[in-house]
């Protein structure tokens, strides 16, 4: 069994996690007491990119490469 957390947008359940869900399969659909503040979930936007308000442009050069480079430190060039 698999938790996915969600939010009700009025008309259908949205998920804030990829699901795997097949068609057809059955789900369990917990109503919690808790509320999302509206601009925690962008209405014209969809998942993707909701993050990008803290992406930082001057990382995104450093980032390329990051992990080779890490490799290399960790294990030497092999």
């Amino acid at each position: 069994m698999l938790a996915v957390q969600g939010y009700f947008d009025g008309i259908t359940i949205q998920p804030l996690e990829n699901i795997t869900a097949k068609p057809n399969q059955k789900v369990i659909i917990t109503i919690m007491d808790e509320f999302i503040e509206p601009t925690t979930i962008p209405a014209n936007r969809g998942i993707r990119g909701i993050l990008s308000s803290y992406a930082n442009p001057s990382l995104a050069e450093k980032e390329k490469g990051a992990w080779e480079r890490a490799v290399v430190n960790k294990y030497g060039n092999v």
